[in-house]
């Protein structure tokens, strides 16, 4: 056979080859596409289009191959440009910019921004320019600039209506959902992202929209603390990833939390994955990072920490926020379970991937009797949010934390003014969000209680109410152990032990231990209980007066003992105890029921 002849089969074989990876692209099957152009680019003398590098970009990115993505970006920008193609120049440019900034690198990503606006600025409108008018969008919200966010929305929206692309029009109407939403304008950011998720739930967009917008959506509902919305896409996105993963919407079938990842040590942040198995969704650790938070509100506690392992192997490493958030979670499964040094060890990781591990910290530290650490961390966390924005949910649960912490040490001036606080955000009447209504209610009900006033069962009977129709089932037996308290007060002893049955159940189903014991013990009278910490009957009875505000000399008089002797007691307290001060004893006795 002639030289000629073998030259022209091997370049018909390699045309066939990048035909074959061009249909894999389109069928989305893109680890076979990433192989294919893979081999072939591995010769020299086999060049590639700037589209074709293009697809070998995208299909690196799926593989999990995320260096050779941007490598092959940065290659077919190049290939763009020589060709005089400004608006694949253009696309690529905003890639990069997008790849970078996952990736952690600020200054490239920005440069590649000013690039992409440098190469479609002024080009007459394309559907590219989409990309820039939705980042415009982004910069304008984080500005606090609503009406320049909005307007670029609409002009994103224009473009991609007139450009018939589905993928852009449902990222345009997510893009303008938020911008509602951060304005205060909740029903129709809320309506803009129903009809964005149309489009994703009907399996109209592609694989990377349809990522995209999940996580995107997902991310909105929690911060918008819209729970029931947060439930039905959780679960929707978890179908849609889960294996065996094509591109396209998967056979039904339950969703295995083991898989290829399962070796890497999701214990140690620095062991997560530079890359996503090959033949893996990488939205998939994403999307189930979002589930583990609804798992944990719905009470799926065991379920939830196993999928937060299981989040950490699955996350690429341009979306370690994830993995922060999935440890976040497990520490505060965790620490009401009792298990607080393992709580502790799961918040230190999510604090080394760059997320401030409260309110879950500073329970954990008010637990531990730690009250001055409790009250520093709460206090600088919300110092540090600020105003609300769109991340309604974050406030409030810090809200409500700084209550929990101010009635510890007995600073009930402070939990009013966080539960007034957190009451006006959560609205009222039609407007009132039931998760964070079902969060202020607690908390007024409590400072109620705190002030031993009459009206504190009302707004815990709303509570309960809420979160009995959320059906988030930890935080209506907490609402259970107040309310027992508020009906003692009231003289109704059958209703509070029907609701310290009730809360001494819904703990034990759970797992939450120290919880449980607590019911238990007030169940009982506290008759027959241990004490914790080792405490005697008279520490116990010595404590509790301190907690309620009592001096050495009020103590002695009370229990007629000496000063001397109280001086005594309190020592051993605070030894067996480990803490050093009387606010850390309160707080101690107030988290372990004694009070």
């Amino acid at each position: 056979m002639s030289a000629p002849t073998i030259r022209t089969r091997h370049t018909a074989a390699a045309a066939d080859a990048v035909e074959r990876a061009r249909d894999a692209a389109t069928r989305e099957s893109w680890t076979e596409a990433y192989e294919l152009l893979h081999a072939h680019d591995r010769h020299p003398s086999r060049g590639l289009t700037a589209g074709d590098l293009s697809v070998l970009a995208d299909a690196a990115w799926w593989s999990g191959h995320l260096d050779e993505s941007v490598t092959a970006r940065l290659r077919a920008h190049a290939a763009f440009l020589a060709a005089d193609d400004h608006r694949g120049a253009g696309l690529a440019s905003w890639w990069l910019h997008y790849e970078y900034a996952g990736l952690g690198r600020p200054a490239a990503a920005a440069g590649w921004l000013h690039r992409a606006r440098h190469h479609l600025a002024d080009l007459p409108d394309c559907p590219e320019q989409s990309f820039l008018a939705w980042t415009d969008a982004e910069e304008a919200e984080a500005h606090g600039d609503h009406a320049a966010a909005l307007a670029a929305v609409h002009r994103m929206t224009g473009l991609a209506l007139a450009s018939g692309s589905p993928d852009l029009l449902a990222l345009s109407r997510q893009a303008e959902s938020r911008v509602l939403l951060a304005a205060g304008r909740r029903a129709e950011g809320l309506a803009r992202l129903d009809d964005a998720m149309c489009a994703v739930t009907a399996g109209e967009l592609s694989g990377m929209f349809t990522g995209w917008l999940y996580c995107l959506a997902l991310t909105q509902c929690m911060e918008a603390a819209d729970f029931a919305r947060a439930v039905e896409w959780t679960n929707a996105a978890m179908e849609w990833c889960a294996p065996p993963w094509t591109g396209h919407p998967p056979p039904d079938g339950p969703d295995s939390p083991d898989g290829p990842a399962a070796a890497r040590d999701p214990g140690n942040p620095a062991s997560l994955p530079m890359t996503v198995p090959s033949g893996e969704n990488p939205f998939r650790g994403v999307c189930r990072a979002h589930r583990v938070e609804v798992l944990d509100l719905l009470g799926a506690w065991a379920l939830a920490e196993a999928e937060a392992r299981q989040a950490c192997r699955e996350v690429p490493v341009d979306c370690l926020e994830s993995a922060a958030a999935a440890y976040y979670a497990a520490g505060d499964v965790q620490r009401r379970q009792g298990r607080l040094d393992a709580a502790a060890v799961s918040y230190g990781h999510a604090h080394e991937l760059g997320r401030i591990p409260q309110p879950g910290l500073a329970l954990l530290r008010l637990a531990q009797g730690r009250a001055d650490a409790a009250v520093a961390g709460v206090e600088l966390a919300l110092a540090c949010r600020g105003a609300p924005d769109h991340d309604v949910l974050g406030r409030a649960r810090l809200l409500a934390a700084r209550t929990e912490v101010a009635l510890a040490v007995r600073d009930v001036t402070g939990a009013a003014g966080a539960a007034a606080e957190l009451d006006a955000l959560a609205g009222d009447g039609a407007g009132a969000v039931p998760l964070l209504r079902a969060l202020a209610d607690t908390a007024v009900g409590a400072v109620a209680l705190a002030r031993k006033g009459s009206d504190a069962l009302l707004p815990l009977r709303r509570a309960l109410a809420g979160w009995l129709e959320l059906r988030v089932p930890y935080e209506a037996a907490q609402v259970r152990m107040l309310l027992a308290a508020a009906d003692r007060a009231a003289g109704d002893e059958e209703g509070a032990r029907l609701e310290l049955g009730a809360a001494r159940a819904a703990f034990e189903r759970l797992g939450a231990v120290p919880d449980a014991r607590r019911a238990a013990a007030l169940l009982t009278g506290g008759s027959r209980r241990r004490l914790p910490g080792g405490l005697t009957a008279r520490e116990a009875e010595v404590l509790r007066l301190v907690a309620e505000g009592g001096t050495n000399k009020d103590i002695a008089r009370a229990l007629v003992i000496s000063e001397h002797t109280v001086a005594r007691h309190l020592n051993n307290i605070f030894a067996k105890l480990g803490v050093g001060s009387r606010a850390s004893a309160t707080a101690y006795a107030y988290a372990h029921g004694l009070v």
